[in-house]
């Protein structure tokens, strides 16, 4: 099993080493060269199996011989023993034929942790077998930066370093950062917005004396492992409802479109999605460029679902990749162009896109409207993530489909927001309880490169 840069120029690599690797040194992300399919026998199968045994099987294909299946099945167990639901991700029916996949059962209350936990595991097998160690960069709109630190502290190979921007993350999002003891863990404050902290990981990447340096790695979206992980839980809720007999729909939340993405790993892999729908808010970039007007950067603006708060969608460019019929030259292109502020789509690639996605957009008002109506109507309390996807989805949902809402966050890491709509507080549950009590400990750094590397070199161990 190989895996290739979308951009052309970096050499092929085994899931270790993509994993390992990160972001290609051609500054591409890395897809699997084929992906592996399941029969239709080999999806019916998966029904009533454990998540853990639906993980073992839907990921397997895409590792080759780099880990074998004992160590895999063990890398697993340890990922998801920290879960709070049984199910791992439950389904809720909200409506007749509407679905809400709850993805906050997990150490940090979000989706990143189903990806984060089993990388930090795999990364742990795949360093101690190496005798070696690396330096992890990340950046963080929000979830991402607990649900890695969670994943890798207190383990022996690696130092952890997420960015996140300064004031605009939630106090919960900000304080699972920035409480944990463990001296292999770092939160860095940068002075920007979320697309800088991007901004500066891929920059610290194309960085190649720092990178080697450091030995860097990464496990943003960027990583491929993040979202084949995300794959199962596609398999997991479609076999619930009845594939591989039955069509099932998804809406997905999305800022990065790494989650949606791995929606369309699952189609190609001959789960019988009939649509994927991507659910924006006020920074409805996503939404735009598949109404057809073009990839082009804006201002950002904080919102009360600041995971979503993107203009430069990292996985939109696998998505693309794709929808150019693995065009690397004309990717690599694009990628320049938004260098410049943006691009348009070939009218060829913006047929395959929409033959893919759907897309939609909630307003502030209409997701604080969404939470007090679905509290109302079914008694779900949604996190403005969620909230945005639920009124997506009812635009969109057919009635002969059931759709699948991923709800990605605990509503209690959004307390003001929810409270606001809902007149609900939000309470967290008990095993974090003395969040607001903890000692926080962070470092306030510039948007300056020079100034991050210098950090960074000044303190890992």
């Amino acid at each position: 099993m190989k895996y290739i840069s979308t951009r052309g120029q970096a050499p092929e690599l085994t899931f270790e080493e993509a994993m390992l690797t990160g972001l290609a040194r051609d500054g591409g992300l890395y897809v699997p060269a084929e992906i592996p399919t399941l029969s239709r026998d080999e999806i019916a199968a998966l029904s009533g199996l454990s998540y853990e045994e639906t993980a073992f099987r839907v990921m397997k294909p895409f590792l080759g011989d780099c880990f074998t299946d004992e160590e895999f099945r063990g890398i697993i167990e340890r990922a998801y023993a920290g879960f709070n639901h049984a199910a791992r991700a439950p389904l809720k029916q909200l409506a007749p034929n509407h679905f809400l996949l709850e993805l906050f059962h997990g150490p940090t209350l979000a989706f990143k942790d189903f990806a984060m936990q089993l990388i930090g595991q795999l990364f742990q097998v795949a360093l101690q077998r190496r005798n070696d160690r690396v330096t992890i960069a990340g950046a963080t709109s929000g979830d991402t930066g607990s649900a890695a630190m969670e994943a890798f502290r207190g383990l022996s190979n690696v130092d952890v370093f997420i960015l996140y921007p300064h004031g605009r993350v939630s106090e919960v999002q900000r304080r699972q950062m920035t409480t944990p003891a463990d001296q292999n863990v770092h939160a860095l404050a940068l002075e920007g917005d979320f697309d800088d902290c991007q901004a500066r990981v891929k920059d610290m990447f194309n960085d190649f004396e720092f990178r080697d340096g450091v030995k860097l790695a990464g496990v943003n979206s960027i990583n491929i492992a993040r979202v084949l992980a995300q794959v199962v839980y596609y398999f997991s809720s479609a076999v619930s409802l009845g594939a591989p007999e039955r069509e099932v729909s998804f809406t997905v939340p999305t800022g990065n479109f790494g989650d949606i993405f791995a929606g369309y790993v699952a189609k190609q892999m001959g789960l019988p999605i009939k649509d994927l729908v991507v659910a924006t808010n006020q920074n409805d970039i996503l939404h735009r460029c598949l109404e057809g007007q073009g990839y082009h950067k804006g201002d950002t603006v904080p919102s009360i679902s600041p995971s979503m708060d993107i203009q430069v969608s990292s996985n939109f460019e696998r998505a693309l990749y794709f929808a150019y019929d693995k065009d690397t030259s004309a990717v690599a292109q694009l990628m320049d162009e938004l260098k410049s502020g943006g691009f348009e789509v070939s009218q060829g690639a913006m047929q395959a896109l929409s033959e893919t996605y759907k897309s939609g957009r909630a307003s502030e008002e209409e997701t604080l409207a969404t939470i007090k109506s679905e509290l109302a109507a079914s008694g779900e309390l949604l996190c403005p993530h969620g909230a945005v996807a639920v009124k997506v989805a009812a635009e969109q949902r057919a009635a002969d489909v059931p759709m699948i809402t991923l709800a990605t966050a605990h509503p209690a890491k959004f307390p003001a927001a929810v409270e606001k709509a809902s007149g609900q507080y939000p309470d967290l549950p008990d095993r974090m309880a003395d969040l607001y009590e903890r000692e926080e400990r962070l470092s306030r750094i510039d948007n300056d490169l020079a100034a991050i590397e210098d950090h960074i070199r000044k303190n890992i161990a």
